[in-house]
């Protein structure tokens, strides 16, 4: 496709798709992707560091997944499993045993994240016969209803919508709340048992709650990261009140956090796990997991799919975990995520405008604020991404305001990719600074 087509194309975009989606920041016109790059069709590379919000783990288009997907093409199209069944589902599910944590050897699989916290949330409240949901405020489960009743990321989502009535939210952990002298562990712990108390007490018994449903990293709301005592406590209430514990591991997953899952980065193992994005390097695929124990309590046609578990995207995702491992991509995501919070740091004791950073592997928050009133600041993140977007680079956004840089790489990036991105980094920084004069 010429530059010129996909202008013409591009100027109709309002009349053929829905603004909802299409006009997401920064709508960049694009004709091809490989490893850590966008091809722009103004003849432009672009380094990417958003890995198509988390999803390209290995890389844009990997020459052994790309090989994958043709030679599944080549034998079979679609599933649909159930109906017949076929060796890369087969296959998959026993890859991914091996490095899940211990006890989720169980798959539903599916297309999106939002279908697996869908499959989860259906799963908990079937087996345990009870009708309540607890999530955490701040967390993103995705946009459909069912899914939207545990999402509190923004207002905006539940909008007009009227969402289940059947979810409870607890706050999220906040370290920065902690008063100064106080350990931010002790207090974040400290303060979730006072309000899983106010819950208990004043909204619902917990004999009454399915499932509680967490993010382990706090993603679209803002790339937070929760003590590890935090997590584990959620777990001892739950076992405490018989309520299953959901993990919704859809940006966390496959090496994302360091370690193949954040259930392990916190040593937490939850009773059931939505995992997708960087499972097939970009094909749709998801799935529900849980124990053999728990999915047997889940009778035949309960729950159903046409397209989930496609052969194709099931090749993918076998391709994607041998590239995970022969490249040893968990480890580079653990190195160069360090690599890069540190280089943060150098960069924000040189501008004000940045807050805190946030790090966990390669998940990376870079909050932007104003350095007056130290309050996150939306529209000058913005003009920082198109200052780095004119100079080759691709970043995203997170935050209830939009004020947090998401850098979220492929894990086959290197340090010299690192180096460069942050050097434009830095260079919009001042650029933007200077021009508005904070």
């Amino acid at each position: 496709m010429t530059q010129a087509s996909l202008t013409q194309l591009m100027n109709s975009l309002p009349d053929l798709l829905a603004p909802s989606m299409a006009k997401d920041h920064p709508n960049l016109p694009v004709v091809k992707a490989e490893g850590c790059y966008y091809y722009g069709a103004d003849g432009k590379t672009y380094l990417d560091f958003t890995s198509g919000i988390a999803t390209a783990n290995t890389g844009h288009r990997h020459p052994k997944v790309v090989q994958a997907i043709k030679d599944s093409a080549d034998h079979l199209m679609h599933g649909p499993s159930g109906v017949i069944m076929y060796e890369s589902i087969l296959q998959l599910a026993e890859e991914l045993k091996t490095v899940l944590p211990g006890g989720l050897d169980c798959f539903f699989f599916a297309n999106s994240g939002t279908e697996a916290i869908e499959g989860a949330l259906k799963l908990a409240k079937y087996v345990t016969r009870r009708p309540y949901a607890v999530s955490f405020t701040g967390c993103f489960h995705g946009r459909s209803l069912g899914a939207l009743s545990v999402t509190t990321s923004k207002s905006k989502y539940r909008k007009f919508l009227q969402p289940s009535g059947l979810a409870y939210q607890v706050p999220y952990a906040d370290v920065n709340q902690c008063p100064r002298g106080e350990d931010p562990e002790i207090y974040c712990v400290e303060k979730l048992e006072r309000d899983f108390d106010t819950l208990f007490k004043h909204q619902v018994t917990p004999e009454e709650v399915a499932c509680m449903i967490v993010e382990p990293v706090l993603g679209e709301g803002g790339y937070v990261i929760p003590p590890k005592a935090w997590l584990q406590k959620i777990r001892e209430v739950c076992d405490r009140h018989g309520i299953l514990l959901i993990f919704d591991e859809v940006q966390t997953g496959f090496g994302r956090t360091g370690e193949w899952f954040a259930a392990q980065t916190f040593d937490v193992t939850p009773d059931i796990m939505a995992i997708a994005k960087g499972i097939a390097s970009g094909l749709p695929l998801s799935a529900t997991v849980a124990s053999k124990q728990l999915m047997e309590k889940w009778p035949i046609g309960t729950h159903g799919t046409t397209f989930g578990g496609n052969p194709i995207a099931c090749s993918a995702a076998l391709a994607t975990l041998d590239v995970l491992k022969e490249e040893k991509l968990i480890e580079n995501s653990k190195a160069m995520g360090k690599y890069a919070a540190d280089q943060l740091q150098h960069l924000k004791a040189k501008h004000e405008v940045i807050g805190s950073i946030r790090s966990v592997g390669l998940m990376i928050g870079i909050e932007i604020i104003n350095p007056t009133t130290k309050q996150g600041d939306g529209n000058l993140l913005l003009e920082i991404l198109d200052k780095c977007l004119e100079k080759g680079v691709l970043f995203y956004l997170c935050g209830n305001s939009g004020e947090v840089i998401r850098m979220i790489p492929p894990l086959t990036i290197t340090k010299e990719e690192i180096d460069a991105g942050l050097r434009v980094l830095d260079e919009a920084l001042t650029e933007i600074t200077s021009l508005n004069m904070i």
